[in-house]
């Protein structure tokens, strides 16, 4: 069997990473996860590459530039919970659509990409809307 990166190869991931991030872009429904981000996305862009490079398989890219693979250490600080992890799974099965993945591959990450996407979750529950009328003050 093929890994996901046997079968992208090194283009097919760069697509990805840039399908992922355009997707947060054209998405209005992921606009929480988006403003976690810089405007330019060019920097983001490459180090997912990077990083799903070594992880579906091929050259350990993102380690080699950033001394680990841990994805955890920088999005602590941000708020991720139930909804952003949504959202980045929603930007991620985009980015498999706009790329025209097979079937095959799909099913192949469906799993280990729900669970890098809960790893990365830091809190359990939403927070409250601070357009709600019901909230006294918001976190």
């Amino acid at each position: 069997m093929k890994t996901p990166y046997e079968i992208l190869g090194a283009e097919g991931v760069q697509q990805l990473a840039c399908a992922f991030y355009d997707a947060m872009d054209e998405l209005p429904e992921v606009r929480g996860i988006r403003a976690m981000h810089a405007q330019d996305l060019t920097d983001v862009k490459q180090k997912l590459s990077d990083y799903l490079t070594g992880w579906m398989g091929g050259p350990s890219l993102y380690q080699a530039k950033q001394g680990t693979v841990c994805l955890t250490e920088p999005h602590k600080p941000y708020s991720i919970g139930p909804e952003e992890t949504e959202q980045w799974l929603l930007c991620f099965n985009k980015a498999l659509e706009k790329i025209a993945a097979s079937d095959e591959l799909k099913q192949m990450l469906e799993q280990p990409i729900k669970r890098i996407a809960a790893a990365v979750q830091n809190r359990q529950h939403a927070l409250a809307s601070k357009d709600d009328p019901n909230i006294i003050a918001s976190c």
